[in-house]
């Protein structure tokens, strides 16, 4: 399933893609030695590679990464966070904080416009709001929202929210993209041509889209915090990462997310030390194996753990990344004031796995080397994103383990579109290999929440607890950060006890950029905060946009 090009034609398949967007120099100079300053120019384009097309660019319609990624270049909220991970403003220029933390108070930039010119008010934010909480508007965001008691508009520059109860997460919900009003309202948000063609307020605007190809944005002369140095943006869709980085050494792309091995080994030449920087920190994410509870393969918890003690994570972190990464125990990131690192662990034992699974009713009666109870073999297969090595590599390193205990595991890779939407969010799954982004606040309810198991919502594996939900509602609905921390350390010792996913590994976030661009500055948020600050010196742009 997978789409390999043959590498001659890399070169060329590489500007075909760009040839709608941008236009070759006449010159091409190679860039400066990693970390040698020049003054900042305006001009070139960023071409990244992604392993898959995003589904909707509306963003409160979209859950995947690929399109939150060009929404985030396209939109903006009230408020975001800064490099630092302080939230500081956006649209909204300052706020207050009344009424004991029940009452926000936002006052919005003046002089901002949408991609077509028309004024951004507080009419836009309070139909963001209303579209949001609609029950007709198929959005896996409205929890945060459903928690605001009234919501007015004060003058065009003004907007207000108030709460009937503490809310931890108020102010950062508002970072959620503002939409249009006079482009949506009174429509049916759904069937919009800006889920392909969206009209923001961001340093980018939509330029084109392709479907299964690429995704073009070009500068906004009139953002409101400067026009962007870099002219354009390219996604390229390319579902295989061998053929991505081929793509990156051949000049096609400039920008991607290494394999481990690709850091560690691919890249150590002198091509790349010249022509490339690479950066590596701990990513806001975590890998898992997520069970379909509704499955009754997996309702016994003793099957679960089980699973956990016939894994050796460390034989993951190891041999698929590497060293790259941090054993996960939870939904957390390790190390950020809410992880708990008293959980219950579960080490490689198969033995006790054996054990468990014996007690649970499975035994291999009739020596096949698969467990079976009932008359049926233990069997089930495990769904992964095409494209992903890693994750791959991960299912077949379960897949082995778990053969060894008498689990058959088949593994199926499937292209991102239909594993979303034909697999996931239909529930048609018996186990999957996912990640998640952690979120800054830790607030979990939109993936934990008994509620939030609906067609298309995020906790898609059926989880349901009632101590779990009350946790979870406690913990957002106080500015308490210790009992926060006590809602939060419970939460993560309950779901280590009930094993409803198999966490894996925190990976480091492995980015390569050509180094040609400049201005790249690592932080606590990562390296993109600052994305139109990057620039490319004028003797070294490569790429012209075209009208």
């Amino acid at each position: 399933m997978r789409i390999r090009l043959p590498i001659l034609p890399l070169c060329l398949a590489a500007l075909l893609v760009c040839s709608a967007a941008c236009g070759q120099r006449p010159s091409e100079p190679g860039p400066a030695k990693p970390g040698a300053e020049a003054p900042p120019a305006h001009g070139d384009v960023m071409v990244e590679g992604a392993i898959g097309d995003a589904s909707n660019l509306i963003p409160l319609l979209a859950s995947d990464s690929a399109s939150h990624d060009i929404a985030g270049l396209v939109y903006n909220g009230l408020v975001k966070y800064d490099k630092d991970i302080n939230i500081v403003g956006d649209l909204a220029e300052s706020w207050e904080i009344g009424r004991g933390g029940l009452e926000i108070t936002f006052h919005l930039r003046k002089g901002v416009r949408w991609h077509d010119g028309r004024p951004f008010t507080a009419e836009d934010v309070l139909y963001t709001y209303q579209v949001t909480i609609d029950p007709k508007t198929p959005t896996a965001y409205a929890g945060d929202f459903l928690r605001v008691k009234k919501a007015e508009v004060l003058d065009p520059y003004t907007f207000r929210v108030r709460y009937d109860r503490p809310f931890a997460p108020a102010l950062m919900s508002w970072g959620s993209a503002v939409l249009p009003k006079h482009l949506l309202a009174g429509r049916d948000i759904a069937q919009s041509p800006l889920a392909r063609h969206p009209v923001g307020t961001g340093p980018y605007r939509f330029k084109e889209w392709v479907t299964g190809q690429k995704i073009v944005l070009t500068a906004n002369p009139d953002y409101f915090e400067g026009r962007p140095y870099i002219d354009g943006y390219v996604l390229r869709i390319i579902p295989d990462t061998a053929t991505m980085f081929l793509e990156l050494r051949a000049g096609g792309i400039d920008r991607m997310g290494l394999s481990p091995l690709q850091y560690t080994r691919q890249t150590e030449t002198p091509l790349f030390r010249r022509d490339f920087n690479k950066y590596r920190y701990l990513s806001f994410s975590y890998t898992y194996l997520g069970y379909n509870l509704k499955n009754p393969l997996f309702a016994d918890l003793r099957i679960r753990k089980a699973i956990a003690h016939a894994v050796n994570k460390d034989e993951i972190i190891r041999g698929v990344l590497l060293g790259l990464g941090r054993p996960a125990t939870g939904p957390l990131k390790p190390g950020t004031w809410a992880y708990n690192p008293r959980v219950e662990r579960y080490p490689y034992d198969p033995g006790k796995a054996r054990a468990l699974l014996a007690e649970a009713g499975w035994r291999d009666r009739n020596g096949d080397g698969v467990l079976d109870r009932d008359g049926r073999p233990f069997r089930f297969e495990i769904i992964t994103n095409q494209g992903n090595d890693v994750r791959q590599k991960t299912a077949e390193i379960l897949q082995r383990r778990l053969g060894e205990v008498g689990i058959e595991v088949k593994i199926r890779v499937l292209e991102w579109a239909a594993f979303v939407n034909d697999f996931i969010n239909k529930r048609k799954f018996d186990a999957t290999i996912l990640g998640w982004t952690i979120p800054m606040d830790p607030d979990l309810y939109d993936v934990w929440h008994s509620s939030k198991t609906g067609p298309e919502e995020l906790n898609f594996i059926s989880y349901r607890n009632p101590e779990v939900d009350a946790l979870l509602e406690r913990g957002r609905s106080t500015f308490d950060m210790k009992l926060r921390k006590r809602c939060y350390d419970r939460i993560q010792e309950i779901l280590a006890d009930e094993q409803p996913y198999l966490f894996l590994y925190c990976p480091d976030a492995l980015p390569i950029i050509q180094a040609r661009f400049r201005g790249i500055r690592p932080a606590p948020l990562g390296i993109g905060y600052n994305f139109i600050r990057w620039y490319v010196p004028r003797g070294e742009q490569r790429l012209v946009m075209t009208p």
